[in-house]
């Protein structure tokens, strides 16, 4: 598995694993009251910030492991991996659009914060999931 490979794995299954979290929590701390008056600021903030924090983490002791076992072809990438990183970047730019649009729709009916940041939030993760899904399938099945 290449580097790029070993990336677009790392940042898709930390996604998996946040995105997740974080909704659970925030509905946790929902359980009787309006979903509006949770302190949802910082929890987001936590799980955008470990969620970089830990994909790095596994990417680097991934890339030690792999370095381990095949010193010579750790690092490398070629036209294929940039193609590949190219067509994810397309994939999450087409999610990130539609959230946009979806946090203006928003902001025009004059919506509560917490639905504005949390739409655009979705928009991320949903775009980071995407397109580590994209990634992953094209280093598995290859580029149409």
């Amino acid at each position: 598995m290449v580097y790029e490979e070993r990336n677009a794995w790392s940042g898709l299954i930390i996604s998996l694993i946040v995105i997740p979290a974080y909704v659970i929590v925030v509905l946790q701390q929902a359980t009787g009251r309006s979903i509006e008056s949770v302190d949802w600021f910082p929890l987001m903030l936590w799980a955008i910030g470990l969620g970089i924090v830990v994909t790095i983490a596994v990417s680097i002791v991934w890339g030690l492991i792999a370095h381990r076992r095949d010193p010579d072809s750790t690092g490398r990438s070629d036209i294929r991996d940039r193609d590949i990183s190219r067509l994810g970047g397309r994939v999450e730019q087409a999610f990130l659009v539609i959230a946009g649009l979806g946090v203006i729709v928003l902001c025009a009916v004059g919506a509560d914060v917490f639905w504005i940041a949390n739409t655009m939030f979705l928009g991320f993760a949903v775009s980071a999931i995407v397109g580590g899904i994209a990634r992953v399938i094209a280093y598995r099945r290859g580029l149409v």
